[in-house]
Protein backbone atom coordinates (compact mmCIF):
# COMPACT_ATOMS: atom_id res chain seq x y z
CA UNK A 1 0.00 0.00 0.00
CA UNK A 2 1.12 3.65 -0.57
CA UNK A 3 0.08 6.76 1.00
CA UNK A 4 1.52 10.43 1.75
CA UNK A 5 1.76 12.15 4.65
CA UNK A 6 1.99 16.43 4.26
CA UNK A 7 3.34 18.10 7.21
CA UNK A 8 2.02 21.30 7.27
CA UNK A 9 -1.73 21.44 7.35
CA UNK A 10 -1.61 25.28 7.14
CA UNK A 11 0.80 27.47 5.87
CA UNK A 12 0.71 31.26 5.90
CA UNK A 13 2.89 33.33 3.79
CA UNK A 14 3.15 37.16 2.50
CA UNK A 15 3.19 37.52 -0.97
CA UNK A 16 6.62 37.70 -2.83
CA UNK A 17 7.62 35.40 -0.32
CA UNK A 18 8.86 32.15 -1.62
CA UNK A 19 6.66 29.04 -0.10
CA UNK A 20 7.19 24.99 0.85
CA UNK A 21 4.64 22.38 1.30
CA UNK A 22 6.16 19.74 2.25
CA UNK A 23 4.39 15.82 1.56
CA UNK A 24 6.77 12.49 2.32
CA UNK A 25 5.32 9.21 0.60
CA UNK A 26 5.70 5.66 0.96
CA UNK A 27 5.40 2.99 -1.80
CA UNK A 28 6.86 -0.11 -1.89
CA UNK A 29 7.33 0.66 -5.42
CA UNK A 30 8.59 3.26 -7.72
CA UNK A 31 5.90 5.82 -7.07
CA UNK A 32 3.64 8.35 -9.37
CA UNK A 33 3.52 11.09 -7.61
CA UNK A 34 0.93 14.24 -8.03
CA UNK A 35 0.32 18.17 -6.61
CA UNK A 36 -3.29 19.15 -7.06
CA UNK A 37 -5.02 22.74 -6.31
CA UNK A 38 -8.16 23.54 -5.28
CA UNK A 39 -9.16 27.23 -5.62
CA UNK A 40 -11.57 28.78 -3.51
CA UNK A 41 -15.24 27.84 -5.27
CA UNK A 42 -13.10 25.26 -7.76
CA UNK A 43 -12.87 21.93 -8.82
CA UNK A 44 -9.56 20.19 -8.56
CA UNK A 45 -6.64 21.13 -10.73
CA UNK A 46 -3.54 18.87 -11.46
CA UNK A 47 -0.65 21.14 -10.40
CA UNK A 48 2.24 18.91 -11.80
CA UNK A 49 2.77 15.39 -11.95
CA UNK A 50 5.78 12.61 -11.28
CA UNK A 51 6.38 9.78 -13.26
CA UNK A 52 9.86 8.65 -13.99
CA UNK A 53 12.54 10.51 -15.52
CA UNK A 54 13.85 13.99 -14.23
CA UNK A 55 13.53 14.37 -10.67
CA UNK A 56 12.76 18.14 -10.64
CA UNK A 57 9.13 18.59 -12.20
CA UNK A 58 7.93 22.21 -13.23
CA UNK A 59 4.25 23.41 -12.98
CA UNK A 60 1.84 25.56 -13.84
CA UNK A 61 2.00 28.72 -12.16
CA UNK A 62 5.57 28.77 -11.37
CA UNK A 63 5.73 25.84 -9.13
CA UNK A 64 7.74 23.14 -9.16
CA UNK A 65 8.51 19.93 -7.05
CA UNK A 66 11.15 17.62 -6.79
CA UNK A 67 11.21 13.74 -6.50
CA UNK A 68 13.83 12.60 -4.12
CA UNK A 69 13.95 9.08 -3.36
CA UNK A 70 16.50 8.98 -0.96
CA UNK A 71 14.20 11.17 1.59
CA UNK A 72 11.26 9.96 0.07
CA UNK A 73 9.81 13.39 -0.72
CA UNK A 74 8.19 15.59 -3.02
CA UNK A 75 8.06 18.78 -2.09
CA UNK A 76 5.80 21.92 -3.34
CA UNK A 77 7.83 24.83 -3.66
CA UNK A 78 7.51 28.32 -5.70
CA UNK A 79 9.91 31.24 -5.32
CA UNK A 80 7.85 34.03 -5.07
CA UNK A 81 3.82 33.64 -3.66
CA UNK A 82 1.03 35.91 -5.14
CA UNK A 83 -2.55 36.40 -3.44
CA UNK A 84 -3.77 34.34 -6.38
CA UNK A 85 -2.02 31.29 -4.77
CA UNK A 86 -4.20 31.11 -1.51
CA UNK A 87 -5.93 27.96 -1.88
CA UNK A 88 -5.82 24.13 -0.94
CA UNK A 89 -3.11 21.98 -2.24
CA UNK A 90 -3.19 18.08 -2.50
CA UNK A 91 -0.58 15.87 -2.45
CA UNK A 92 -1.15 12.75 -3.84
CA UNK A 93 0.80 8.84 -4.87
CA UNK A 94 -0.44 6.15 -7.08
CA UNK A 95 2.19 3.19 -7.56
CA UNK A 96 -0.42 1.99 -10.41
CA UNK A 97 -1.14 4.40 -13.29
CA UNK A 98 -1.03 8.07 -13.04
CA UNK A 99 -4.68 8.92 -13.77
CA UNK A 100 -5.48 6.57 -10.37
CA UNK A 101 -4.68 8.27 -7.54
CA UNK A 102 -3.69 6.11 -4.11
CA UNK A 103 -4.03 8.30 -1.14
CA UNK A 104 -4.95 12.19 -1.26
CA UNK A 105 -3.76 14.58 1.28
CA UNK A 106 -4.09 18.57 1.57
CA UNK A 107 -2.23 21.51 2.87
CA UNK A 108 -4.07 24.97 2.97
CA UNK A 109 -2.04 27.95 2.00
CA UNK A 110 -3.11 31.24 3.00
CA UNK A 111 -1.50 34.41 1.24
Amino acid sequence: AQSVTQLDSQVSVSEGVPVLLRCNYSSPISPNLFWYVQYPNQGLQLLLKYTSGTTLVKGINGFKAEFKKSETSFHLTKASVHVSDAAEYFCAVSDTVPETAGELNTNLLRC
